[in-house]
């Protein structure tokens, strides 16, 4: 097993094009880290220094506090499975997971115990004399976590798998993935773009923008407190409505005037928010933090808004409202059976113990 230790490890590209900059990560023994990030981040990048395909600029990489930046790939005792599979077309299903343990000529009666022992556990037994033409995309990508498995590596380090799969094939082999991690009870570190992949398999998330991490923590507290805009914005489905709202002393407290109402700033210490007093701030709000149910309009902790409906869309248990409210744009998550017929106002509550409030200045969330 391997813990995983990245200390102020930066790549720069010729022509001075810096894809990471100054990454810092402890990944503890047997954990199941997600680096997460939209196009060009530099999540691929950070797998491939920590495999051993791209060279360290700065900074240095341990894995099991040993340091590796001039290790050989072949010698971190670590497995590597590609977006593409990457099987060899020509061999059958058996002679490509069992290609690795051939060229460290280990005898032949372990291979095959070795290969077996992986096929039953990734139900691809079935497959062993095919070739990868003949298989589903989601029996290749078994074959290829066979492929790593049956190395019994420290690491496995695994580049957006699943990328390449249908919407339903992708959420089965999420599962599957998670089963594999629990049954081997080694270090998976794996890369996405996907945050519903990253919010359902990993013990924790690495947010990355820029080459850049944002934010490090488990996936309840990325969504319940992202540390600024961009996580906020980029962890959620459908993401987090934003609004400029300006900061006034109300009575005791302070509110957020917005989209015709006040909304009592709950979630912010007085002591914070009373510098942003005559200030704009930007207000998240959650979907499901939109509530259209009667007894919600006379909790003092709402505030109540007035909304145009431009857009309905039905995803079976839930509707999704897009809303227009004084040139503001929302989108509400609710409950079916709340009927809604579009250009229509609509009455709505917000729910101020659950609203999120950043600096526009710094992008900051307040009160973190």
């Amino acid at each position: 097993m391997a813990s995983i230790s990245l200390k102020g490890v930066t790549k720069v590209y010729p022509g001075n094009v810096k894809a990471i900059d100054n990454f810092n990560l402890e990944i503890i023994d047997k954990e199941f880290i997600i680096f997460v990030g939209p196009s060009g981040c530099g999540k691929s990048t950070t797998l491939r220094m920590i495999a051993g395909l791209e060279d360290i600029t700065e900074g240095e990489l341990f894995i099991n506090d040993r340091k590796v930046n001039d290790v050989p790939p072949k010698d971190r005792d670590i497995a590597m499975v590609f977006q593409n599979y990457a099987l060899y077309p020509h061999m059958t299903v058996f002679k490509n997971m069992a290609f690795a343990l051939k060229l460290r000529k280990v005898p032949k009666d372990v291979i095959s115990q070795k290969v077996h022992e992986a096929a039953h556990i990734l139900d691809i037994e079935r497959l062993l004399d095919r070739k990868p033409k003949a298989l589903s995309g989601g029996e290749r990508q078994r074959v290829a976590l066979g492929r790593a498995m049956v190395r019994d590596p420290a690491v496995f380090l695994l580049d957006e798998p699943l990328s390449n799969l249908d919407a339903k094939l992708r959420t089965a082999m999420r599962s599957e993935i998670s089963k594999l991690h629990k049954q081997l009870a080694t270090t998976f570190v794996y890369v996405t773009h996907d945050q519903t992949e990253a919010m359902t398999m990993g013990d924790r998330i690495v947010v990355m923008k820029g080459g850049i991490i944002q934010q490090i923590d488990t996936p309840q507290n990325l969504y319940d407190s992202p540390c600024n805009i961009f996580v906020a914005g980029f962890i959620g489905t459908p993401q987090m409505n934003f609004l400029s709202a300006v900061v006034e002393k109300h009575g005791g407290g302070y509110v957020a005037k917005c989209c015709g109402t006040a909304f009592p700033l709950l979630t912010v210490p007085e002591e914070t928010i009373a510098e942003y007093a005559g200030r704009e701030v930007t207000l998240g709000i959650r979907p499901e933090d939109i509530h259209l149910e009667p007894e919600y309009m006379a909790n003092p902790e709402l505030g109540v808004i007035t909304a145009n409906l431009e857009l309905s869309e039905m995803m079976g248990s839930e509707i999704y409202l897009y809303l227009n409210c004084e040139g503001n744009k929302l989108i509400g998550r609710v409950p079916s059976r709340f009927g809604a017929q579009t250009d229509s106002k609509m009455t709505l509550g917000i729910d101020c113990e659950k609203l999120h409030v950043f600096d526009p200045a710094t992008d900051g969330k307040l009160g973190l």
